[in-house]
């Protein structure tokens, strides 16, 4: 028989102490007992009728072991480099930070050498010139073959083509823009980040390089000249390039033969004709593209017959038919004033004018 302590069938064989050097290793210390799910309860807890034996214990709230935080400090770094490097991809460049590009306007008046040729009939002055061959509004401006280029689709190169030939179309061949006075819908057209500079182009022009009113648009003092014809002749193409990932170049360089008579005069009345060159270079990154607006960062324009003593930074004062230049030199031009007027004329070649 085994003592009073042990089990009634005796000490297991075998084992020595019994179950109770068994489990002698396992230490049931104040911690094990606390994070029990189950907890048995009292014996006054246990006379309550359909009471269970035992209840489950709240878990407790502890904080995450240091592996844990080790691994959720890795698994985010990964999610970050991830990130980066989707972003860094080659399929998809990285875009370029564009920073607001003013533009610069040259605008050359050119004087005739004698007499302005006219007629009372447009289309007679038009067969009879250089502009006999061309075609009339936008359709002088064709948009070329084009396609992608490494950075941009063949949609978004088109988009910049037509956005371009849109400019053209409402900055030279609109009535309202050339002697009526609108510049709103072209200003609709220009990025935001150019529309200070239009402002000031207007509200205080200037023959600077960077303020010239007659580089954003072709337009008439209203009291001098008016459309003799609507037919206004246009030559020009237009020319798509990648400057970079992130930018699109187009140079368009219109030629436009306006008949012009003097303004409130008779139907009948001699026209003549008046010619711009107009060479420009727009900018376009994927907004521009997306809301199709344009940048402007070069003009430089030739236009006549002018004056060379009238300022043409503002207005084209045309000289009609039978006039001729008055003798004077173009306003003086200080060197040692940085940002002054720059006085710059030509002269417009005989075979420009009409053989009438």
């Amino acid at each position: 028989m085994g003592g009073p302590g042990d089990p009634p069938e005796g000490t297991p064989e075998g084992a020595p102490g019994g179950a109770e050097d068994e489990y002698r290793s396992v230490v049931f210390d104040e911690s094990f007992v606390r994070a029990a799910r189950l907890q048995e309860y009292s014996a006054r807890e246990r006379m309550t009728d359909h009471t269970p034996a035992v209840r489950r214990r709240p878990q407790l709230h502890r904080g995450l072991p240091r592996q844990a935080m080790a691994l959720v400090l890795l698994i985010a770094l990964a999610f970050g480099t991830a990130v980066y490097m989707s972003v860094r991809s080659p399929t998809r460049p990285a875009q370029i930070q564009q920073t607001a590009v003013p533009l610069r306007t040259a605008v050359v008046p050119l004087a005739p050498q004698g007499k302005v040729p006219g007629s009372t009939d447009p289309e007679y002055l038009y067969a009879h010139s250089p502009a006999a061959h061309f075609a009339v509004g936008a359709e002088g401006i064709p948009l070329p073959a084009h396609r992608r280029t490494a950075h941009f689709s063949d949609g978004q190169v088109a988009s910049a083509l037509i956005a371009v030939r849109d400019y053209i179309v409402a900055s030279s061949l609109d009535p309202a823009v050339l002697t009526g006075g609108e510049i709103n819908t072209v200003r609709a057209m220009l990025a935001p980040s150019q529309l200070d500079q239009f402002d000031q182009s207007f509200d205080h022009p200037a023959a600077d390089g960077r303020h010239a009113s007659t580089g954003w648009l072709v337009r008439f003092d209203p009291a001098r000249a008016e459309l003799a014809d609507s037919q206004i002749r246009v030559q020009g193409s237009l020319q798509a390039v990648e400057a970079d990932s992130a930018t699109l170049e187009v140079t368009a360089d219109p030629t436009l033969v306006y008949a012009l008579k003097p303004a409130g005069s008779a139907t009948q009345a001699q026209a003549s004709l008046f010619t711009v060159r107009r060479e420009m270079q727009f900018r376009f990154d994927r907004d521009d593209l997306r809301l199709r607006q344009v940048q402007l960062v070069t003009s430089s324009v030739q236009a006549g017959p002018l004056s060379c003593t009238v300022d043409s930074a503002v207005r084209f004062h045309p000289l009609l038919a039978g006039q001729t230049v008055k003798p004077g030199a173009p306003p003086g031009t200080d060197p040692y004033a940085p940002g002054g007027s720059i006085a710059v004329c030509g002269t417009l070649a005989s075979a420009a004018q009409p053989k009438v």
